[in-house]
């Protein structure tokens, strides 16, 4: 039996064997050792491997083309191969849509399913200045921080992936249905977990290794002290990925973690930029839309100080409407938030031509 480097069928099978971990690292550690590594795996394995390339194998991947999933493997085209290098790469991907990203870098916005309403909006207004500038948003299509990243890269048209913790017929959580359809018309949808299987609360540490191998940067919105973009942020770390934190107010549980990374040296996150700096991507060409795009700007005055209620007044908005945008400019590195809680253009707006 040859090495399982590039055969995808072989790959397949050795998953349905249970391959795990050890198997994982015994397939990538074979790299340019003509198989020798894969000549010394037990020869139960072997045993098993060869029946199950006879009867599973081609059951599962009639499921797969019939649903409109993929099996792919490190070698086929649309493989991400900044996964393929990482310490713990899976065996291979069943995937919904489209993973051609280069050369697009991918960032993964992770946090709190329980996050905050301050939370979801920046991670929205994250995904959306991440998709603008070309970038790909990866997160685990989860409640809370992860659902508001995915939405923000929609509503920009940019590509978004979503990593699962289960097979790839179990939609989780189930009320993210048409968020999935959705992803997988505009992005991928991505596991490593047979069809059949359901989610399980160990696979979500393992489905974040994923998307910490596949990103160049995470980003932690929100997080309480032990959470999963936790565990995400220290594989990112091991695998050499920079890492960035929203800084939250002290009162809070879910920003005990953000800033916890913070002062471990954990880069701010103050607005999209500086992801798009940490990660040396370029800002999107042409004008970027900056104050003169929204509407509240023009009632605000280079100078002048006025607060959310005084601009609910002004411009007739509603005050969610008003707390929105005052946040998506000020993310956008537009408006400051003095310390009376009042609001400043950063800079004056230039008069029209």
């Amino acid at each position: 039996m040859t090495t399982p480097r590039h055969q995808p069928r072989l790959r397949l099978a050795l998953l349905l064997a249970g391959g795990g971990r050890k198997t994982r690292r015994l397939v990538a550690g074979d790299e340019g050792r003509e198989g020798q590594l894969w000549a010394q795996a037990p020869a139960a394995l072997k045993t098993e491997v060869a029946r199950l390339l006879d009867d599973e194998v081609p059951r599962v991947l009639g499921w797969v083309k019939r649903e409109g999933w993929r099996w792919v493997v490190p070698g086929d085209a649309g493989y991400p191969s900044a996964l393929e290098h990482t310490s713990d790469p899976p065996l291979g991907l069943f995937v919904r849509g489209e993973m051609r990203s280069a050369p697009a870098p991918v960032v993964a916005v992770v946090g709190s399913r329980r996050a905050t309403t301050y939370g979801r909006q920046v991670a929205r207004v994250l995904g959306e200045e991440l998709a603008r500038a070309g970038v790909v948003v990866a997160s685990g299509m989860a409640r809370g921080v992860d659902a508001a990243a995915h939405e923000g890269a929609i509503a920009a048209g940019g590509p978004t992936w979503a990593v699962w913790g289960a097979g790839p017929d179990h939609v989780y959580p189930p009320e993210h249905k048409e968020l999935a359809r959705t992803i997988s018309t505009c992005g991928a949808l991505i596991t490593e977990y047979l069809p059949g299987t359901s989610p399980r609360k160990h696979h979500f540490p393992e489905r974040n290794r994923i998307l910490a191998g596949l990103a160049r940067a995470v980003v932690v919105v929100e997080a309480a002290a032990r959470s999963g973009a936790l565990i995400t942020a220290r594989l990112a770390l091991d695998e050499g990925r920079e890492v960035l934190a929203v800084p939250g107010s002290i009162l809070s549980e879910v920003s005990t973690g953000p800033n916890t990374l913070l002062c471990l040296g954990a880069r701010p996150m103050l607005t999209p930029r500086d992801v798009l700096d940490a990660i040396g991507h370029g800002a999107p060409t042409g004008e970027t839309p900056t104050v003169a795009a929204h509407p509240l700007t023009a009632h605000l005055s280079a100078g002048e100080r006025l607060t959310t209620d005084e601009l609910v007044t002004r411009s007739g908005l509603s005050v969610p409407e008003v707390h929105t945008a005052l946040l998506d400019l000020e993310l956008g590195g537009e408006v400051d938030r003095l310390r009376d809680g009042s609001f400043q253009l950063r800079r004056p707006v230039l008069p029209k031509e």
